[in-house]
């Protein structure tokens, strides 16, 4: 009796420090923003929106990984998706851009993943789209595939990613809630000095204003000066660029992926895209020289899908109007500062090439700055 006794108070233990470590910036109170979440507050709030990640952590210098974001659950080379990509600032090695800019749309899931395993990541999908029955005669894919830089704590030259990695990462895909921080392409990621991630955030538009959802994936790896919530954290905790060239250096990047239900064509989901600038820069990003900071959204509207061939000379779509667009501009806003703020509570302290470590945000002494400053709700 007295061992099952023991053995509950360990079980509760590990329960309670596991709950603490997967503790999201609202779980302490802190809200951004005016719009009420999705359900999960996350871009998996997003119909049919699944999201999977393959992580790879080997010996003391393998620090990477690989995310998926998938749009839809058909088969997305054949019925492709309204897409735009707004380039903050284009320090970056993003493949499919020329294409997604050309016709508007995506045709493959989207691949994040770091710098130098862009052109495995770019294999890894080609190799999943042609492997569909309904696409045998394919000749031509355009990869989708983002990626930050993780080379301070992971061995890139190594070029660990693999292509079964990236099929891994899309058929571990699923919805509902999402791992944060250290995982997938996160894994390797440095975001303020701190140790940055995956983070991830939604909002849901009332009725009157529609009724849709705007979803929100990032990877953080920029820097910046650090403000949560309008508070100043960088300059209370005495660390931003140029203090320390080497953990607090603004060089990074930052890849934000949007999903949205509403039906939106090409030109104003670049709109939209657009606004996930300001987010970032609501939480003290300055897409600096060095910093690729590019923003993908997608239309999931099923109504809008364009199917790969078709008998008909038309795209019939439907469409919101420009004038009802910034509802939606706000939601972006919201969901790309929330989500960039969710990797770095979500993320933990890590060590990686050469011996490098990068800390987690110190979340105690911002909880104290918070309240400070009171802007945690009671």
């Amino acid at each position: 009796m007295k061992i099952n006794y023991y053995l509950l108070l360990i079980a509760l233990i590990i329960s309670a420090n596991m709950d603490a470590q997967n503790k999201r910036l609202r779980d302490y109170g802190i809200e951004i923003g005016v719009l009420k979440t999705g359900k999960l507050n996350a871009i998996t709030d997003v119909e049919g929106v699944t999201v999977g990640h393959e992580t790879i952590i080997e010996g003391d210098n393998v620090r990477t990984g690989v995310t998926a974001i998938i749009p839809h659950q058909g088969n997305v080379f054949q019925n492709k998706i309204p897409a735009a990509i707004y380039i903050g600032n284009g320090f970056g090695k993003l493949a499919g851009y020329s294409q997604v800019k050309e016709l508007g749309n995506i045709e493959t899931p989207i691949i994040l993943t770091n710098t130098l395993s862009v052109a495995a990541a770019t294999e890894g999908l080609i190799s999943y789209t042609l492997n569909q029955e309904e696409n045998k005669n394919v000749r031509s894919v355009n990869s989708v595939v983002g990626e930050t830089n993780d080379s301070w704590l992971n061995d890139i030259q190594g070029r660990h990613v693999k292509e079964q990695h990236v099929l891994n990462a899309i058929a571990n895909a699923k919805g509902g809630n999402l791992e944060e921080g250290n995982i997938g392409a996160g894994t390797g990621t440095i975001c303020f000095g701190y140790k940055g991630g995956i983070g991830t955030s939604s909002r849901k538009l009332p009725e009157s204003l529609g009724g849709y959802t705007v979803g929100v994936l990032v990877q953080t790896n920029f820097g910046g000066v650090l403000e949560i919530n309008g508070v100043p954290i960088a300059k209370e905790l005495n660390k931003y660029p140029y203090l320390d060239k080497i953990l607090n250096d603004a060089d990074g990047s930052c890849m934000i992926v949007i999903m949205t239900d509403a039906p939106l064509n090409t030109r104003n989901l670049e709109r939209l895209a657009k606004r996930a600038m300001l987010g970032l820069a609501k939480t003290g990003g300055i897409a600096s020289n060095g910093s690729g900071d590019y923003v993908i959204a997608v239309s999931t509207a099923k109504e809008n899908l364009i199917p790969y061939q078709s008998d008909s000379m038309f795209n019939e779509k439907k469409e919101v109007r420009n004038d009802d667009m910034s509802p939606l501009f706000l939601a972006t806003i919201e969901s790309t500062e929330e989500a960039i703020l969710n990797s770095l509570f979500a993320a933990k302290t890590l060590t990686g090439r050469d011996g490098h470590t990068i800390e987690s945000l110190p979340i105690e002494k911002v909880l104290e700055l918070m309240r400070k400053y009171n802007k945690i709700k009671q």
